[in-house]
C-alpha cells in the first residue's frame, strides 16, 4: 500500500496512525538537516504530543541547504510529507507509526529567499539543527570558529544568498530585526558537548565577522538551549523497505528505523514560547552537562571503541561486535574502568544500570545497525567522543591501553580498505583523503597522526606513555589480529 493521505485508512490496525489532521496544524519550527535521526526524534516527540490533542501550531518545515537534500524532499512530498516510523528490536514492543509532524520542506537550491522569507516569518518561533558534528565550523584544537572556510567567505561576501547554516540564520535574524519580529531559539539536536553553546558560538562568529550591530542583537535576543539526544537511528536500507513492506504492508519511499529507546534532555531555555514536550517524555532541565558527559562518553566514545575494531574484524554491523564475547569484555572494562571514574552523578539516573541498557542496546540485532554508520567523520568524532577521556586518563595517570587502542584501530581502519576475512569497507570522511594520508607511511605514522592537534589536541602526542601503548596496540593489530589483540588485552585486566 503506497504511503499517503488517501491510503491511511486501509493500513493494518496495528500500525499507529496520525491523531490530527495534518491540515489543521500550522508550521512553528523550521528544521535544518532533515535526515532520518530529526525524524526518529525531535520529530517523533512533536508527532507524540500533537496525538495528545496540543502543539498543532508546533509542525515542522524541512529545509535543505544540501544538494542532496532533493531526494529527502521529494520522498516525502510523494507522500504528503507522511513517513513510516519503523522500531525495530528484539522485543515484542516495538511500534510501529505513521507520522505526520512535517508538513513540508523548502529548498534553498530552488529558491533561497523563499526559505529566508520562511525563518523571517513570525509563526516560526525555533529554529533547530542536525548538521552534523562537523557542521559548525569550530577547529577542535582552538574552540574558533573557522572563518576562513570558503562558503563562510561566499556568505559574507553575498550575505542576501547564503549556503551555509549560519549566513542562512544571519538572513533570517535580520530581516526579523528590521521587522520588529521577536527572535527565534536556535536548538541544535547535534550529537556534540553543548551543543546549543557551540551553535551559539559559531553564530556570533559569523555576525561579528559581516554585521556587528545584528551580532549584539542575536547576543541579547537568541536563546541557545543545550540538549542531550539519544535514539540509535541506522541509514535506512533497501531490505529496511522491504522488511517494511513485508511485514506491515506499506510502501514507503524514506521509511526511518530505529531502536525503541528514545531519550531527550533539554535546556528550558527559549525566547517565544516552545512545545510542552515535556507531556510525551523529554526532561527538561537548567543544565544539561551532566547527561551529556553520560551519553557522548559512554554511548559514543563506546561506540567509537567498537566500531573500527569491528570494521577491521570483518563485521558489517554493531549487533556482530556484541555477538563477539570479545568485543563485550572490552567495551565493558573500558566503560567501567576508563570512563566511568570520570562521570559526576547524574540525577535520575544509575549509571550501572544504563551502562546494562547500552549493551542491551548495542546488541540489538533486529536493527541491524551499520558499522559503515558509525565509523564516518572520524576526524569529527573523535575530539568529541574520545578524545577528553583520553585527556582525562592521561591527568589521573591511568591505564591507557584500552583507550589508546581505539585510536590504533582507527589509524589501521585508515590505511586499508577491508576486514581480516575480506569483507570491505569505505571510509566515510569529508577529510578522508587527508585523514589517508596521515597513516600513508609507517614510519611516520605516529608522529603524522598523533600531532594533528584539530583531532587530538596537544596532550596527547606529549604523553610519552599514550604514545608508546598506542605503538604497541598498532603492532598488535597489524601482527595478531584483532581477536588476539583483545585477547591480550583483557588477560590483563581480569
Amino acid at each position: 500500500m503506497k504511503l499517503n493521505k488517501q491510503n491511511l485508512s486501509q493500513l493494518e490496525r496495528s500500525i499507529a496512525l496520525p491523531g490530527y489532521n495534518p491540515q489543521s496544524t500550522t508550521q512553528g519550527i523550521a528544521h535544518i538537516g532533515v535526515g532520518g535521526f530529526h525524524r526518529a526524534h525531535q520529530a517523533f516527540y512533536t508527532d507524540a504530543l500533537m496525538n495528545s490533542g496540543e502543539g498543532l501550531d508546533w509542525s515542522i518545515c524541512g529545509i535543505g541547504l544540501r544538494p542532496e537534500d532533493r531526494g529527502v524532499r521529494d520522498a516525502l512530498a510523494g507522500q504528503d510529507y507522511l513517513y513510516t516510523l519503523y522500531e525495530l528490536g528484539d522485543t515484542p514492543d516495538t511500534e510501529t507509526r505513521i507520522i505526520a509532524s512535517i508538513s513540508g520542506m523548502l529548498l534553498a537550491e530552488d529558491d533561497i529567499q523563499t526559505v529566508i522569507d520562511k525563518l523571517a516569518s513570525p509563526q516560526i518561533r525555533i529554529v533547530s539543527l542536525t548538521i552534523t558534528e562537523g557542521g559548525y565550523c569550530i577547529d577542535d584544537s582552538n574552540g574558533q570558529f573557522m572563518t576562513h572556510l570558503p562558503q563562510i567567505q561566499h556568505d559574507l561576501a553575498y550575505p542576501d544568498a547564503p549556503r551555509t547554516v549560519f549566513g542562512l540564520l544571519c538572513a533570517a535574524l535580520a530581516k526579523r530585526r528590521a521587522a520588529g519580529t521577536p527572535a527565534f531559539t536556535v536548538m541544535s539536536c547535534d550529537n556534540l558537548p553543548h551543543n546549543g553553546a557551540v551553535a551559539r558560538k559559531a553564530l556570533l562568529a559569523f555576525a561579528a565577522q559581516g554585521n556587528p550591530d545584528l551580532h549584539d542583537w542575536i547576543a541579547e535576543q537568541v536563546s541557545f538551549p543545550n540538549a542531550m539526544v539519544d535514539r540509535i537511528t541506522p541509514m535506512t536500507s533497501t531490505s529496511h523497505r522491504l522488511k517494511l513492506a513485508d511485514e506491515k504492508g506499506i510502501d514507503d519511499a524514506w521509511p526511518v528505523v530505529c531502536e525503541p529507546f528514545v531519550q531527550w534532555v533539554l535546556e528550558d531555555k527559549f525566547v517565544d514560547g516552545r512545545p510542552a514536550w515535556e507531556k510525551v517524555g523529554v526532561q527538561f532541565t537548567h543544565d544539561v552537562t551532566p547527561y551529556e558527559e553520560m551519553k557522548i562518553k559512554l554511548l559514543n566514545g563506546s561506540h567509537l571503541a567498537l566500531t573500527y575494531l569491528g570494521a577491521l574484524r570483518g563485521y558489517r554491523f554493531v549487533h556482530e561486535t556484541m555477538n563477539d564475547p570479545l568485543f563485550v569484555a572490552y567495551i565493558r572494562a573500558y566503560m567501567d574502568l576508563d570512563v566511568t571514574p570520570q562521570l559526576a552523578s547524574v540525577p535520575g539516573i544509575d549509571l550501572e544500570g544504563y551502562k546494562d541498557t547500552l549493551i542491551e542496546r548495542f546488541s540489538n540485532q533486529a536493527i541491524a545497525d551499520q558499522l559503515e554508520r558509525v565509523c564516518s567523520d572520524g576526524s569529527s568524532k573523535f575530539p568529541k567522543f574520545t578524545v577528553p577521556t583520553i585527556n582525562q586518563l592521561i591527568l589521573d595517570h591511568g591505564n591507557l591501553e584500552r583507550a589508546s587502542l581505539v585510536v590504533a584501530a582507527w589509524a589501521l581502519y585508515l590505511q586499508g580498505s577491508e576486514g581480516e576475512n575480506g569483507v570491505a569497507y569505505k571510509i566515510v570522511d569529508p577529510r578522508a583523503d587527508f585523514c589517508k594520508a596521515l597513516v600513508a607511511d609507517d614510519v611516520l605514522i605516529v608522529q603524522r597522526l598523533l600531532d594533528v592537534e584539530e583531532i587530538f589536541g596537544t596532550a596527547i602526542p606529549r604523553s610519552a606513555e599514550f604514545v608508546a601503548a598506542f605503538e604497541k596496540n598498532l603492532n598488535s593489530l597489524k601482527q595478531l589480529g584483532v581477536s588476539k589483540t583483545l585477547e591480550n588485552l583483557l588477560a590483563k585486566t581480569a
